[in-house]
């Protein structure tokens, strides 16, 4: 499957972004989805993931309460709407498809498509 992310930008401390991610294929439905980010010199680290069916979601510390991960699959897209967003939240946001994931289940790892990632900058 192939992923597009896009949404990124630069907005000032406070400011929300939603980022999408478009999907190539109508298999859609059978991967579990989640949302990574780079920031400047740190290695790729996990922001948020959600189940097959869009039900359950799991979410890093740092992006609990103020960011929400869905997901449409009619549409073959994932959403990650943040608000209340953090000079700390700048980073190079990927979306990711995790194939042999069962229907409930958010999942931390394990994911083996990759889009090729949307800038957030997030000035003070």
């Amino acid at each position: 499957v192939q992923l597009q992310a896009s949404g990124g930008g630069l907005v000032q401390a406070g400011d929300s972004l939603r980022l999408s991610c478009a999907a190539s294929e109508g298999r859609f439905r059978n991967y579990g989805m989640g949302w990574f980010r780079q920031a400047p010199g740190k290695e790729r680290e996990f922001v948020a993931a959600v189940s097959r069916g869009g039900g359950n979601t799991d979410y890093a510390d740092s992006a609990k309460s103020r960011f929400t991960i869905s997901r449409d699959n009619a549409k073959n897209a994932v959403y990650l709407q943040m608000d209340s967003l953090k000079p700390e939240d700048t980073g190079v946001y990927y979306c990711a498809a995790r194939p042999n994931a069962i229907q409930s289940a958010p999942y931390r790892d394990g994911y083996k498509f990759w889009g090729q990632g949307t800038l957030v900058t997030v000035s003070s």
